[in-house]
């Protein structure tokens, strides 16, 4: 959620609650992934088709951004947007996770998430970002979620030193979406059975970077129908 964004929107939560404020059926949800050990992650409804990561921003962390991973600057297939939003890191996070799974999600009609995509399939990650800017039917749906958080939600202007980014499998490929960057990162191949099995080797490499940090939270959307 970090940046210095020209805008800035509320910070939202961990909240899964955002996506059937943006038209995604009951049957689809993020549930919490509640640690790494096979047995823990066989607990995990299946399938997985992308996975959420929160993690704390450092000093740590931001010298070693660019090692962990292929930077792409476009992948065919692949929905990519930027962040020019302040504290909008969890929305792109999530528009990443549904945008690249619209062939197994058929979001409601009459909610404007259908209207986004629509508004946005084939642009530029830029142009993307642009469109978000100034919608105010997405900015009210993320602003409404996260004044419905478990805690008081901060102020626009506070600085949140936590950021949002997901993980989809595309074309064979893991790929990590983060709107601060210039373009998909690559972290080699996948499959969509192994999509959170892979996603986790990539986790434990974040947080290997600062070992003192523990405010990491991985969450995975699934079809729990």
């Amino acid at each position: 959620m970090s940046g210095d964004k020209k805008q800035r929107w509320v910070p939202l939560e961990s909240n899964p609650e955002y996506v059937y404020n943006l038209g995604v059926p009951k049957q689809w949800e993020f549930c919490d992934v509640y640690g790494f050990d096979p047995e823990l992650l066989m607990m995990v409804p299946r399938p997985v088709v992308a996975v959420m990561l929160l993690y704390p921003i450092t000093a740590q962390s931001e010298a070693s951004e660019n090692k962990i991973g292929e930077e792409k600057s476009n992948v065919d297939g692949v929905y990519y947007m930027k962040q020019t939003v302040g504290n909008a890191c969890g929305t792109v996070a999530v528009i990443h996770a549904l945008a690249n799974n619209t062939d197994k999600i058929t979001f409601e009609d009459n909610k404007h998430f259908n209207k986004f995509l629509e508004d946005t399939l084939g642009k530029e990650p830029n142009e993307i970002a642009n469109i978000l800017e100034n919608d105010e039917a997405m900015g009210a749906a993320h602003d409404d979620t996260a004044q419905e958080g478990q805690t008081e939600a901060p102020s626009r202007d506070e600085k949140i030193n936590t950021h949002f980014i997901a993980f989809v499998c595309k074309n064979n490929g893991l790929y990590e979406l983060d709107g601060r960057k210039s373009g998909p990162i690559y972290h080699g191949a996948s499959t969509a059975d192994s999509l959170l099995e892979d996603t986790v080797e990539v986790v434990k490499k974040f947080m290997q970077r600062d070992p003192t940090q523990l405010n990491f939270t991985v969450m995975a959307l699934v079809n729990a129908s």
